[in-house]
């Protein structure tokens, strides 16, 4: 926004193209994007992902077509040929039939979009709309700003004013609000309402008195502060520890405070091979499925499959074998380095390289009785390791059979 940059010299110039917003909660998009709109004199819709369908995008389409009729005859405020702005919060929400809805409008002109995301666009906007936009990253605000707006506001607001109200202390605050100024309003607009008065009339705000009413107010959860990540906590816990009732109830508390649907999906893809791994290797499949529906049917409805999948989750047999495999693995590759391939599992895609004896001797193991032949897999310096150890579930008891009935003593996993 400063001088020559960018969005600047858009607005200077009033050629504006489509763009996408992309920066943590509270840092100013829907005000810049108005700031846009407002500066350049354009008819402005809004519309809100959460709440809004395919029916309401192209209602907004065909108002904009109405509303260019009228600029270009004079009939309405605004530049003619000046193209409506379309502001789309929390864009990332948008269905892939959405965000198709808008590709028309947007490339002939009839929009101008500006699209708002907390996620990377790259993995949340569908590729065609992504190349028609231009993708601008806003930083959370700093210590200092956030700093110079509780000040701003505790001169200029009038009921703040009149509660004389006197901030002593800043760290809680600022670490609630995690650099949003919305977030730090909505702090000190709570913590003034619930504080006592002190003899004098002021309003002493201190760290101690912040933490305590933020404690005494679970309603007002923090989607990116430290309940935010306490409340998720308490949910994969649950289920780890096979308390269904409880992960309903965290699940509900998020749906509730109107949580991400994909950031919880993919929790539950992490806990279903974290936590229950190969005791039920179905739990991955069920977790999986319903990020899928989600990400198709988003609130409220997601919140069903959700549902599902943590309860599933919950009263799943737990194991954590493979997650301690692989980091027992990571932990064996940093101490001993890059360990060559034994020749005879390398590939030979060139003459020399099977000259040399890539890929000798090695055996096929569908060839073989019980689609198995011994051999070694291990680097050399590695033959006997042992990285995965099955854990007390009938399902990787099982498994834990099959390797020793393949292997003998050498795999011992048991």
């Amino acid at each position: 926004m400063g001088e020559g940059a960018i969005l600047r010299q858009m607005i200077e110039s009033g050629n504006l193209s489509s763009f996408i917003l992309w920066g943590p909660p509270g840092v100013g998009k829907t005000t810049l994007a108005r700031i846009i709109a407002h500066e350049l004199e354009r008819p402005f819709y809004t519309l809100s992902a959460v709440t809004s369908g395919v029916k309401e995008v192209r209602d907004v389409i065909d108002s904009a077509k109405k509303s260019n009729s009228l600029m270009n005859n004079g009939l309405f405020q605004g530049k003619a040929g000046a193209n409506p702005i379309l502001f789309i919060d929390e864009i990332h929400r948008f269905s892939k039939s959405q965000q198709d809805s808008l590709l028309g409008a947007v490339e002939e002109g009839t929009i101008t979009l500006i699209g708002a995301t907390t996620e990377n666009p790259s993995f949340e906007v569908i590729t065609p709309l992504l190349s028609r936009c231009a993708v601008y990253v806003l930083k959370p605000l700093a210590k200092s700003d956030l700093l110079e707006l509780m000040e701003r506001t505790l001169q200029e607001d009038e009921v703040l004013r009149e509660r004389q109200v006197d901030v002593r202390e800043t760290d809680s605050l600022l670490r609630y609000s995690g650099g949003d100024a919305r977030k730090l309003l909505n702090i000190l607009e709570l913590v003034t309402n619930t504080a006592d008065s002190q003899p004098d009339g002021h309003i002493v705000i201190d760290n101690q008195t912040v933490t305590e009413r933020l404690q005494q107010n679970p309603v007002a959860y923090d989607k990116d502060g430290e309940m935010h990540y306490d409340i998720i906590s308490a949910f994969i816990k649950s289920i780890r520890g096979s308390d269904p009732d409880a992960a309903i109830y965290w699940l509900a508390r998020m749906v509730a405070a109107g949580e991400d649907p994909k950031f919880i999906a993919r929790r539950l893809v992490i806990s279903a091979s974290e936590d229950v791994g190969l005791a039920n290797p179905n739990a991955l499949l069920i977790a999986n499925n319903a990020f899928d529906a989600v990400s198709k049917i988003g609130w409220p409805e997601g919140r069903i499959p959700l549902a599902m999948a943590t309860v599933y989750l919950a009263t799943s047999p737990k194991s954590n074998s493979a997650y301690m495999a692989i980091n027992t693995a990571l932990e064996l590759v940093k101490k001993t380095g890059n360990q060559p391939v034994p020749l005879h599992l390398r590939n030979a895609p060139t003459e020399l390289m099977a000259e040399l004896g890539y890929g000798e001797e090695y055996k096929y193991s569908h060839d073989f009785p019980n689609h198995f032949a011994r051999q070694q897999f291990m680097p050399d310096e590695l033959q006997g390791t042992l990285l995965w150890a099955a854990q007390d579930s009938p399902a990787e008891k099982k498994m834990a059979e099959w390797m020793h009935h393949l292997w003998g003593d050498d795999k011992t996993h048991i």
